[in-house]
């Protein structure tokens, strides 16, 4: 099960903090806003989900940087 851990401007950003979370061993979905599946933007806000179980590692890597 995977739980709500942030929302991002864009899917730019989104893809940042994904890379640094996996540099950390931890996955991460990059979700675009619901309804626009495929065509969503770029540009357009996503929202970034951790498995439940690792919530706490996720707030501890931003606690470190």
């Amino acid at each position: 099960m995977w739980v709500e851990f942030m929302s991002v401007r864009n899917a730019y950003v989104a893809q940042t903090w994904a890379e640094l979370f996996a540099a950390e061993a931890l996955s991460v979905r990059i979700v675009p806003p619901i309804g626009y599946g495929e065509k969503a933007s770029m540009l357009d806000e996503r929202t970034l989900y951790v498995p439940s179980g690792k919530a706490h590692v996720a707030r501890e890597i931003l606690r470190k940087i």
